[in-house]
């Protein structure tokens, strides 16, 4: 299907105003309109897709896809691909781990120009702020990155250091004069109490090595210099259900502070995780079944905002398998092609719906990196980036199947809701379940009223 002008009918159509019988109108990549059932389309070509649903494409805006200087671990075409797979019709790259890191702006063009011919969805940039590079942070804005990504913790790779409290003094009121958000990985290593978890291949020890008091000190830190500077502050892939008080706080107080959490968080558990089982280690760690249920009864108040998937691979020799050591494993998950999926599996058990997945999953991540209106949604004007969803089938995650460039997987054999049949970027037909992609079609979308410079 060209992205010409063409019709999608569905019994179930996920747009402004609920799930309802229309008629999806797309017209020169764009949605022209959500015609109701009854009206008169003329001699427009429409599909019917049935009971399926069409939604919005999902924005995922906490990818590392690591092109350029790491594409052995991932890269633009088959962490996009992917995504395609997934229903993911944008994601937003962060600053890390590629080599060099998006931290300066001749580092943002040799990323742009990686992506250019072989990303299929569309794409964003996080920039990073670093020790000594501030002077770069306004050339960054101007061309066009969603934001700007730090650590207050080691972030396991040399190049790119932790932010301290004086380096976020100086960058902050940078990004609070353009508007620009910093998003932050909030942990803060304190010393810890001594413990005997059992050595390094048991998963206690891991999640003891990194405690939630971390998160919570890391957040309140964070609360504390958006009330200085008044920079928009947003929290990446809370593990912790402790902070979301400290965060619910600073909102009530005014302050435009917002957090996300992450599939793997919302579907495992610490308990499930065997000793060895490293495919499993990520920063900050899967914690306990009743903090799982927190982060879920967080998310059904409103006081997290959005699922992201925080896809963060590796080589396969970097996960330690044959070892099983946690204390040296690479820490990350990937799970582009499976984040819609997984996140659907567990929200339907606990009475959630789809116009809920679709807030936190395509709504909220567009308004985070500026793209409200224009991706995440099926008003008039916006991107025809659109799904069509069987929310009812369900599959096996087989590894195999998975378009990343290394399928190791913790959901590997785990009975997954919700199928993925087709997906389209700006009308463009760019996944069809069982046949190939077609030629890679994304384009860098920057956040609006940047300038413009040269990919």
């Amino acid at each position: 299907m060209s992205s010409g002008e063409f019709g999608l009918r569905s019994r179930r159509v996920l747009a402004a105003g609920g799930m309802r019988e229309a008629v999806v109108v797309v017209k020169d990549g764009r949605v022209e309109k959500v015609a109701g059932p009854g009206e008169a389309l003329g001699a427009l070509t429409v599909t019917d897709v049935g009971n399926h649903v069409v939604m919005p494409g999902v924005v995922d805006c906490h990818a590392h896809i690591n092109e350029p200087g790491r594409t052995e671990w991932e890269g633009f075409a088959t962490a996009t691909r992917a995504a395609a797979a997934g229903g993911i019709t944008t994601v937003v790259d962060m600053p890390l781990n590629s080599l060099p890191p998006t931290t300066t702006l001749e580092a943002l063009k040799l990323k742009a120009s990686a992506a250019r011919e072989s990303s299929q969805v569309d794409h964003g940039f996080w920039g990073g702020v670093i020790p000594g590079n501030a002077n770069e942070l306004e050339a960054l804005i101007d061309a066009g990155v969603a934001g700007f990504k730090c650590f207050l913790c080691p972030s396991g790779v040399d190049e790119f250091p932790p932010a301290d409290r004086a380096v976020l003094d100086v960058a902050m009121p940078i990004l609070a004069r353009r508007g620009i958000p910093l998003i932050v990985h909030a942990e803060l290593e304190s010393p810890l109490a001594e413990a005997d978890a059992g050595g390094p291949r048991t998963y206690r020890a891991y999640l003891e090595s990194r405690p939630r008091r971390w998160e919570q000190d890391a957040i309140r830190m964070m609360v504390e210099l958006a009330r200085q500077h008044r920079c928009r502050v947003h929290i990446v892939h809370l593990s912790s259900a402790d902070a979301l008080p400290l965060l619910v706080d600073a909102r009530r107080e005014g302050l435009d502070v917002s957090v996300e959490t992450c599939p793997h968080y919302l579907s495992f558990t610490a308990e499930e995780i065997e000793d060895g089982a490293t495919h499993f280690k990520c920063a900050p760690p899967i914690r306990e079944a009743e903090n799982r249920e927190r982060l879920w009864a967080g998310l059904a108040r409103g006081d997290i905002e959005l699922v992201v998937s925080d896809h963060s691979p590796c080589t396969p020799a970097l996960k330690l398998l044959e070892r099983g050591d946690f204390s040296a494993a690479w820490g990350g998950i990937a799970s582009l092609q499976l984040s819609l999926s997984a996140v659907w599996t567990e929200a339907r058990k606990r009475g959630h719906g789809l116009e809920t997945l679709a807030r936190w999953m395509c709504e909220a991540p567009a308004r985070l990196v500026g793209l409200h209106g224009t991706k995440g949604t099926l008003t008039p004007g916006a991107d025809a980036d659109l799904l069509v969803f069987d929310p009812e089938a369900t599959f096996i995650v087989e590894p195999t199947r998975l378009q990343h460039r290394h399928p190791l997987t913790p959901y590997a054999g785990r009975t997954l809701s919700g199928v993925v049949e087709t997906t389209f970027l700006r009308g463009m037909k760019i996944y069809e379940r069982g046949q190939p992609f077609p030629r890679p079609s994304g384009t860098w979308v920057r956040r609006p009223s940047s300038a413009r410079i040269a990919a």
